[in-house]
């Protein structure tokens, strides 16, 4: 590989860093043809950028980006290696558990979500279940609800409560 071509590969990655608050370094060597076709299918289904880089040029783009501190994430380049973008912290979390489970591949060496980075296979659950910003927002809005909807359902039940109570005592015959 040339010169130029080497530059163009770290300037590509080093706008992909700059842009992206979230990526995963992976290991997905191993995986026969087919299997890896299958993966980049459920990475574009998933809108999850998967790339295989070499170490080094990931990691002369690593140091490229701006205001970004990458920490321990450059002791995980060795050996083959993959990032997965995505703009969503937990995709492609769940997505290496799920394909991981029936392939045994990829294998999580490392990842930066929003400006924490995690580094190993045991990182994998904690990923999974960090929440995107989607999933908080109906969270905070189904906690605001909730109160609003206790009262009301209180005023309906006690609202059918009453009247069937008078409605009770108005049949009733006296004695």
């Amino acid at each position: 590989m040339r010169k130029e071509e080497k530059n163009q590969i770290i300037d590509s990655l080093v706008e992909k860093l700059n842009t992206h608050n979230n990526f995963y370094i992976t290991d997905t060597s191993g995986l026969n043809v087919e299997n890896t076709n299958k993966l980049r299918r459920l990475c574009f289904k998933r809108n999850v950028g998967l790339q295989v880089v070499k170490n080094t040029l990931l990691e002369k783009a690593m140091k490229r980006t701006e205001n970004k501190d990458f920490g321990s994430l450059f002791d995980v380049l060795n050996g083959p290696t993959s990032i997965m973008f995505s703009d969503t912290a937990n995709v492609p979390a769940k997505l290496i558990k799920e394909f991981g489970k029936t392939y045994g591949k990829p294998v999580l060496k490392g990842a930066y979500v929003q400006e924490t980075w995690f580094v190993g296979e045991n990182q994998l659950e904690t990923l999974v279940n960090i929440k995107s910003k989607n999933e908080l927002i109906a969270d905070v809005v189904a906690l605001l609800q909730s109160p609003a909807k206790n009262v009301i359902g209180a005023l309906q039940s006690g609202g059918n409560n009453i009247s069937g109570l008078v409605k009770t005592l108005s049949e009733r015959k006296e004695a």
